[in-house]
């Protein structure tokens, strides 16, 4: 086995299987049919009025994944019920998403938070339900019920349709790369939200050398990606993503973790250069973690 069949290996074990997507699926379906049949009429669908969002949404999740992103699109005409209450309409509206959704999931743990309703399961999958109203600019409005409540805008569609347009131009690696960052997060305790990866990863691989090439090049994409991240102003609070230039902020400095990855990358590649294959897998596997091939 050369290089690329490494990574070609790693990034199969980076994709969620069937059984966790079918469960997700099994789940989004109750939920959104108990939220079409109390929201819009008794309406009888468990996939209308509704799409994912965040990392799951932009198939860059891997299946250590632990929250799943829905979208709801909630009826106009409850925005005009909500905009015009007494008090603070976003956290009501937020109370009417939770007991429509507790009609189908009495006994899982419910709660309205500032501009979610969250679910957790027992086996440790949460989904976090966004309900939004269609606005005039394409993009969604939703509530926030904190500091009195408000309503906020964001356009999670130009998001994704800016994400999948450059990881088709790259041939796919953008989302193999956004997975094979979030195993590098995972594995040496990196705090970074998942739409900070995906932002960093857009921006880097729209300008790298070889970003349609095969996974024969992910030894360099690894060393290159982690330099870019290191080099990054430590100073840097957020960066604009991808579509809708809404400010993703980042929580501690991940540059010198990253600058540590960088030259763990360039030992395997001397090690691979060196045909000492086992040595290079062993540090792409201090990388990347377990999942990378022994």
């Amino acid at each position: 086995m050369g290089v690329g069949e490494w990574f070609s290996d790693f990034c199969r074990a980076l994709r969620i299987d069937g059984e966790k997507r079918s469960s997700i699926g099994y789940r989004t379906g109750r939920i959104v049919g108990q939220l079409n049949y109390d929201l819009r009429n008794k309406l009888d669908s468990k996939t209308a009025n509704r799409f994912y969002v965040g990392s799951y949404g932009r198939s860059t999740a891997i299946p250590s994944v632990s929250d799943v992103d829905l979208l709801y699109v909630l009826p106009y005409e409850l925005y005009e019920r909500f905009h015009g209450y007494v008090g603070n309409g976003q956290s009501a509206l937020l109370t009417l998403v939770k007991n429509s959704i507790n009609n189908t999931y009495s006994n899982t743990y419910l709660a309205s938070d500032g501009q979610i309703v969250a679910l957790n399961f027992t086996d440790g999958v949460k989904f976090e339900i966004l309900p939004a109203f269609l606005n005039n600019e394409g993009g969604y409005t939703f509530a926030d019920s904190n500091n009195g409540g408000s309503w906020k805008a964001c356009k999670p569609k130009h998001e994704m349709d800016e994400f999948f347009a450059r990881n088709v131009a790259c041939k796919g690696n953008l989302v193999e790369l956004a997975r094979m960052v979030r195993a590098w997060r995972d594995t040496n305790n990196v705090s970074m939200s998942g739409m900070l990866i995906d932002t960093l990863a857009y921006q880097f691989i729209g300008t790298w050398t070889y970003r349609d090439k095969s996974y024969l090049y992910y030894d360099w994409m690894t060393r290159d990606f982690f330099n870019y991240l290191a080099n990054l102003d430590t100073q840097q609070l957020y960066w604009l993503a991808p579509g809708s230039n809404s400010r993703v902020y980042r929580s501690d400095v991940f540059q010198y973790k990253a600058r540590s990855t960088e030259l763990r990358a360039i030992e395997a590649i001397a090690y691979q250069q060196n045909n000492h294959d086992w040595s290079a897998r062993q540090k792409y596997r201090e990388i990347y973690g377990t999942g990378f091939p022994a």
